[in-house]
């Protein structure tokens, strides 16, 4: 890539520059990291190495040369973005996996479907040969038993198992160029390791050269053999991962290697529990159970699935207690049963009410648990579907006071502007929509509204995996504050260990519905007693490339026999 230049019009018609002058080498074997927060370009220079920029976009100057596997060399951005050049080359010789395979996959075609499809556009086969060709395939990523896989639907895999189900389908025609963007985020650190591993050994069997896109400088210090550091459409840093991680030359760079250490040390000390204190929120004996149905030959089977099993949990006044676990380990469900916003079916959960009486949440009738739920918030994954997109920050940081009925008029906007700065955001917000705002200033909002009724605990669901590391550690910073400030305790839900050891004082550990060990955030972290706790650390990849393992390393760490000796 020489001198990429893209560009959106904008409802004038001026041109607005996304990408200016970037300029990169992808050579075969070997794995460039393009990095950078949100909205530095890094995807969109990606996307422009297939032609797939969506429209208001365009390429409008440098060039993208590609070798091609008979010598000939092509420039990728003089092409026809609908023309028959550039779809002969996209899956046979160069390859995309995206982000979110939710939304990449058809959720009306089976897997093996829409593998065979992308095997029959590039090679002369057969349906009978594209089928065995998509098995194979899909044994290659290590999914169990593929002649049955092959027939199921995108909703019936896991995050892990979709993901490898796209990497499966770019690699159908064995390409000589593999595009990742961002295809390890949504992943809890074990299924991540797994993925890693699985595109090192493909990458070393295939010689692809791998273009990886991420903001996670972990996954860039273990895969990386060069990174490219993009700010505001600029490439600002390039050159081997050791040089970048140990020598930054860019201001930016270093912030952003910055941001990640800071998250790698452990926050203050967990503040002391006094001799005699009453726990905030007290779980004892919590399950929930998901039963279903189903009839075979007139007969009715019920089928339990134990998402959270007879779970023990104390919390309390300006403590964090911090979760964590592999998807589907019921973290979630745990922190919403707590909470009683899902019904739990076994076990207790005590309550402290601010006159220093205890009630037991599931006896509560609707109208007074709705009471409780005044000092219980929750700010939410993601911080713009979590907003309402049709009504302005002021209505959204309102709409908890005026539910509820506890202020209006002049009153009601004192408080709300009061909100907005008390997270870091000026008071004329509120006449902006969310769109107008930067993922860290909307998750700041998500905040704000937790605040509005004076909480005194709030359940944070994944509220930073969302964001990029240098905004994850000033809403951490910002949340932190809050709770010195404000005497808030939370139950902070992450597969992100870094950001459990910054930020909570004590940790829980999930596995398959169960509680396998819980303690002090360091004690838990630094010397961990259960096997799946030592093993979900193990898969934790820390920014520092000195540390990265070898392919044969991320193997054993991926198929979960500990970490590597040494």
């Amino acid at each position: 890539m020489r001198d990429l230049q893209v560009c959106f019009a904008s409802r004038s018609g001026t041109p607005v520059p996304v990408v200016r002058g970037v300029s990169f080498d992808l050579h075969a074997g070997r794995t460039l990291c393009l990095v950078g927060e949100s909205g530095s370009g890094k995807s969109v220079s990606a996307r422009a190495i297939l032609q797939l920029i969506d429209a208001p976009g365009r390429i409008n100057g440098g060039e993208i040369v590609y070798q091609r596997a008979d010598g000939q060399a092509v420039d990728i951005a003089k092409l026809d973005a609908r023309g028959r050049d550039i779809r002969r080359l996209r899956g046979a010789e160069i390859a995309m996996i995206f982000q979110e395979p939710m939304t990449s996959l058809s959720p009306v075609h089976t897997i093996g479907a829409q593998i065979v499809e992308a095997i029959r556009l590039h090679q002369p086969l057969s349906k009978a040969d594209a089928r065995a060709q998509a098995i194979e395939l899909l044994r290659q990523v290590e999914i169990r038993e593929p002649e049955r896989a092959i027939d199921r639907y995108t909703f019936e895999y896991s995050g892990g198992m979709r993901q490898r189900a796209m990497i499966a389908m770019a690699l159908a025609c064995n390409p000589r160029v593999l595009i990742a963007d961002e295809p390890t985020t949504a992943l809890d650190v074990t299924t991540q390791a797994e993925i890693l591993a699985l595109m090192r050994r493909l990458q070393q069997s295939h010689g692809m050269a791998v273009l990886f896109i991420t903001h996670d400088m972990g996954v860039v210090a273990h895969i990386a053999d060069e990174v490219a550091v993009m700010h505001h459409g600029v490439l600002v840093e390039k050159g081997p991962v050791e040089q970048v991680f140990k020598a930054p030359q860019a201001a930016y760079s270093r912030r952003l290697i910055g941001s990640v250490l800071q998250l790698e040390q452990a926050a203050t000390a967990p503040r002391p529990v006094p001799e005699g204190a009453v726990p905030l929120l007290q779980v004892q004996g919590l399950s929930k159970i998901y039963r279903s149905e189903r009839t075979h030959w007139f007969k009715r089977e019920v089928t339990e699935h134990r998402a959270v099993n007879r779970v023990n949990l104390t919390l309390y006044e300006g403590q964090t207690l911090g979760i964590v676990g592999e998807s589907g380990s019921g973290k979630t469900t745990l922190g919403r049963a707590m909470l009683r916003l899902i019904e739990p079916d076994e076990g207790e959960i005590l309550w402290l009410q601010r006159d220093g009486t205890r009630v037991p949440l599931r006896s509560l009738d609707k109208a007074a648990m709705r009471h409780a739920w005044r000092e219980m918030r929750i700010v939410f994954q993601d911080p713009y579907s979590s907003l309402n997109p049709r009504m302005t920050v002021g209505q959204i940081v309102a709409e908890p006071l005026r539910v509820n009925r506890v202020l209006s008029g002049a009153a009601l906007d004192r408080r709300v502007a009061e909100l907005l700065e008390q997270v870091g955001l000026q008071a004329s917000a509120a006449e902006r929509y969310p769109h107008a705002f930067s993922g860290g200033q909307r998750q700041r909002i998500g905040i704000a509204r937790a605040l509005a009724l004076n909480p005194r605990l709030i359940l944070a669901d994944e509220a930073t995996s969302a964001l990029d590391v240098s905004l994850r550690a000033q809403v951490l910073d910002l949340m932190l504050e809050l709770r010195q400030r404000l005497n808030l305790s939370f139950v902070f839900i992450s597969h992100d260990i870094a950001v459990i050891r910054y930020f909570c004082d004590r940790v829980a550990v999930m596995h398959r519905g169960e509680l396998v060990e819980e303690g002090p955030t360091l004690a838990v972290t630094e010397c961990p007693q259960h096997p799946y706790t030592q093993r979900l650390l193990s898969a934790v990849l820390r920014p520092d490339p000195g540390a990265r393992f070898s392919v044969a390393e991320s193997a054993t760490l991926a198929a979960g026999h500990g970490p590597p000796s040494g």
